[in-house]
C-alpha cells in the first residue's frame, strides 16, 4: 500500500468527488480513478460509493480514512524530524493534553525555546488521558500532559510540582455559592455535569460516596467552556478543575473547591525508548529547565 495512494484516497474523501480531488492533486481523473480501483482490489474491499453527485465512503472506507490520516501525519512528522539540523533546529512538536492550567508550563517552555529556535512549530491536541495515551502509543504525538490518575508505567515522565484542585462551577446566585467549600452530600440531589474522563474516575466517585447510578448526571462534556454555558443558564453544576474558567470581576459564575480536598496530579509523559527528534529533544530539555525553576 503506497503512501501516495493513501493521500489520493484522502483527497477524494475530503472533496467527496474524484473530479475535484483530481483538480486539487493536479492530475487527470482517469489515472486517479485507476489508482483507487487498484487500492480497492489490493484490500479486497469496496471503499467508495460512486454516486451521480458525490462520492461517499463505505464503512471500510471510513476505517481506512482514519488509519490513512494517522499514517500520513506520521510520515509528515518523520520527514520534518529528518530535515532538522543541530545548528538550526526546526520541525514540528505534537502535544496532547487535557484541560488544565498545567498547559501554561508547555506554553512557557515553547516561548523560551522560540527565542533560540524560531523554526520549531507546535501542534496541540485536546483530549482526556485515554485519548492522549492512544495518540502517544501510535506515535502521533511526542508528549502528553496527563491529569489525574493514569497508568504511566509504560512511559518516561516528569511529575509537575503543582496539582489541580477539583471543585464545583455554579452560578454566583446559587445558594451553594455562599459556602466556602462543597461536600459530597451537597451534590447528591443536584443536576450534575461531569467530564467524560470524570465519568470513569473511581477516585471522584469514591469522594462522592455514592453509586453513579444514583446520581443525577444530566450531561457530560469534553470542553469546560461549553459546559460553563449550560451552568450560566442554570442547567446544572459542573464538577471541574480549578482555574479553567474566569470567575472574577463581573462573572455570574463562581468556583468552590471540594471538601475534603481532592486534587489531581499532573504528568508530562513520552514513550519509553523513543528516539526523540532534535526539536522534541530540545523542547524536553527546555521543559526540564522550566521545572528546575520550581525547586
Amino acid at each position: 500500500m503506497d503512501i501516495r495512494v493513501l493521500q489520493y484516497f484522502l483527497a477524494v474523501a475530503r472533496e467527496e468527488s474524484i473530479t475535484k480531488a483530481a483538480d486539487a492533486l493536479r492530475m487527470t481523473q482517469p489515472p486517479l480513478s485507476r489508482q483507487l480501483k487498484d487500492l480497492e482490489e489490493e484490500l479486497g474491499k469496496q471503499l467508495l460509493i460512486r454516486g451521480s453527485k458525490k462520492v461517499t465512503l463505505t464503512e471500510d472506507g471510513m476505517l481506512l480514512r482514519k488509519r490513512a490520516e494517522e499514517l500520513v501525519d506520521l510520515m509528515e512528522k518523520t520527514k520534518a524530524e529528518l530535515t532538522s539540523s543541530n545548528e538550526n533546529i526546526n520541525g514540528e512538536i505534537y502535544i496532547g493534553c487535557g484541560e488544565t492550567e498545567g498547559i501554561s508550563l508547555f506554553a512557557q517552555a515553547a516561548e523560551n525555546l522560540r527565542k533560540k529556535h524560531p523554526l520549531v512549530h507546535y501542534h496541540i491536541y485536546s483530549g482526556d488521558a485515554e485519548r492522549v495515551m492512544e495518540r502517544l502509543d501510535k506515535g502521533l504525538i511526542d508528549f502528553g500532559l496527563l491529569v489525574g490518575s493514569a497508568d504511566i508505567t509504560k512511559y518516561d515522565y516528569l511529575k509537575l510540582p503543582v496539582k489541580d484542585t477539583w471543585g464545583v462551577l455554579m452560578r454566583a446566585d446559587n445558594p451553594l455559592a455562599e459556602k466556602e467549600s462543597i461536600m459530597a452530600e451537597d451534590l447528591w440531589d443536584k443536576p450534575l455535569i461531569i467530564s467524560h474522563q470524570t465519568s470513569i474516575n473511581n477516585e471522584m466517585f469514591s469522594w462522592l460516596k455514592a453509586d453513579i447510578s444514583k446520581l443525577n448526571i444530566v450531561a457530560t462534556y469534553d470542553l469546560i467552556y461549553n459546559a460553563a454555558q449550560f451552568v450560566k443558564q442554570g442547567f446544572g453544576y459542573v464538577i471541574a478543575l480549578d482555574k479553567l474558567i474566569n470567575t472574577t470581576g463581573n462573572s455570574n459564575l463562581c468556583f468552590k473547591p471540594l471538601y475534603p480536598t481532592l486534587q489531581a496530579e499532573l504528568y508530562i509523559v513520552w514513550k519509553k525508548y523513543q528516539v526523540l527528534s532534535r526539536a522534541s529533544n530540545a523542547f524536553l530539555c527546555q521543559l526540564q529547565n522550566e521545572l528546575e525553576m520550581y525547586d
